[in-house]
């Protein structure tokens, strides 16, 4: 038997980061298995989706490395409207279905409650198919529906418990759980990799399984994704849209990595893992099936190690898109014509140990291709206090008459300059970093300094003199 395992998300906003885990489970399973990894748009939602969410669905699997071309699909749910209707039809002949015209005020009103489910008015009733009455599932008086689980063991559910579900619309639309289980069964899935949410749902789904007359796939639950109180991921609420993290600068192998984390774990004492340590080593059966803390600190701490470890051509590549303002990246404050490649280049081993995400790096080197500093006016006030105005001017001085401009002439320069005014140089650098740079913190002041070049700096020293004045 080939494994088949399939991923069924909605066209129906950004790309959450929990579908995302999920997909790359999927993924990952078919390939230990040599199986295949299918993708179902699940589109029967006309009022919601749209075509651009479609696109993000595929460049965010693309992103995270499952390419187009790689897997079978995607198919799309609404493609298969005559299987669902015929699937219906089939158990309402079956006996395994009937219709209901009842509403959900007249359910209220016999059992006295909001809350209660359906009470099986309509089961012994006959009615035919009209416009307007439901088709619902006939769940068996007795016995267990048992699902057998690859991360939950083997739940159970008493059938009486489960209420007689709807399967069709009075329209004649098969609902979700009934569409769900016939896609799955015309595509020859065999294992169901997908969220803990779905739990509640299966049950009903192995019964139309077992009601269709064709055996259930094998289940694997994995953990829901919660937030820092332990509530479940919310697109109202959290940040959850992959494509967020990705135009902020986060890279793939590190969210691969990190989402991968989110309720199992690589052997030994570590982490940060290679892909193909993943791939070997990950085990569906190993998932803890307790709520997966998705920790948006300990991703930005990932994604940091990761951009740490890129060789130096790699990272200057990576910042490209930001430093361009290219696809959906905001502009930098700079020109193109004024950015400049070797300066850049100069600075981007000092700016790559520094940044978490790639999108910092604009408010890290901006100094650099700007006219004039971006003054950030915290800092000015901050920086400039009493004394700054003739360090400054001892300063400009110093450097104007430097024979060598380099960051360790620099520093012994302005460390004899506090020095003399007894400020050591923490102190010392402090208006001098703002009047060049715009800000209190950055890349390293005399490296920076540096490749600034004489000109431009004493340019700015003054500028920022004028300004005290």
């Amino acid at each position: 038997m080939t494994v088949r395992v399939r991923f069924a998300p909605s066209p129906t906003g950004m790309f959450h980061v929990g579908g995302a885990r999920s997909a790359l489970q999927n993924w990952i399973y078919a390939k230990q298995q040599g199986g295949v990894f299918v993708l179902r748009i699940e589109d029967t939602d006309a009022a919601r989706n749209k075509p651009e969410w479609t696109e993000g669905i595929l460049s965010a699997l693309d992103w995270i490395g499952i390419a187009r071309g790689s897997y079978e699909g995607p198919h799309f749910q609404s493609s298969y409207a005559g299987e669902h209707r015929a699937a219906a039809q089939r158990l309402y002949e079956g006996g395994r279905a009937y219709y209901c015209d009842c509403t959900r005020e007249d359910v209220q009103a016999r059992t006295g409650s909001q809350y209660a489910g359906y009470d099986g008015f309509c089961r012994d009733r006959g009615l035919p198919p009209a416009e307007g009455r439901a088709l619902r599932f006939r769940t068996p008086d007795e016995g267990e529906t048992v699902v057998v689980d690859l991360i939950r063991g083997e739940p159970t559910f008493e059938n009486k418990l489960i209420e007689d579900f709807v399967i069709a619309r009075g329209d004649g639309s098969p609902v979700f759980l009934l569409a769900n289980v016939v896609d799955d069964m015309t595509m020859g899935i065999t294992h169901v990799i997908r969220a803990e949410e779905h739990l509640p749902n299966t049950p009903k789904q192995q019964l139309l399984w077992d009601a269709l007359g064709v055996k259930p796939p094998v289940w694997a639950h994995v953990p829901v994704v919660v937030n820092e109180k332990r509530q479940k991921l919310s697109k109202r609420r959290d940040k959850v849209a992959l494509e967020a993290y990705r135009d902020e600068g986060y890279l793939a192998a590190a969210m691969r990595n990190y989402l991968m984390l989110l309720g199992w774990a690589p052997s030994g004492d570590r982490e940060i893992v290679p892909w193909s340590v993943i791939e070997d080593e990950f085990r569906l059966e190993e998932v803890n099936p307790s709520p997966a803390f998705f920790d948006e600190k300990k991703l930005r701490a990932f994604n940091g190690e990761y951009i740490r470890a890129l060789p130096i051509e790699e990272f200057i590549a990576a910042c490209q898109p930001w430093l361009a303002g290219t696809g959906t990246i905001a502009p930098p404050p700079w020109q193109p014509e004024e950015f400049d490649a070797a300066a850049f280049a100069a600075v981007a081993p000092l700016a790559q140990t520094r940044i978490a995400v790639l999108s910092e790096i604009v408010s890290n080197v901006d100094f650099l291709f700007l006219a004039d500093p971006l003054i950030d006016e915290a800092a000015w006030a901050k920086a400039m206090k009493e004394g700054a105005a003739e360090l400054l001017d001892a300063a400009i001085a110093a450097f104007d008459g430097l024979e060598s401009w380099d960051a360790e002439s620099l520093k012994s320069t302005l460390e004899a300059v506090g020095a003399e005014r007894g400020l050591k140089l923490g102190k010392a650098q402090a208006p001098v970093r703002v009047a060049v740079t715009g800000r209190t913190v950055g890349l390293p002041l005399f490296e920076s300094i540096e490749v600034l070049g004489r000109e431009r700096t004493l340019t700015r020293l003054r500028a920022a003199r004028v300004r005290l004045v």
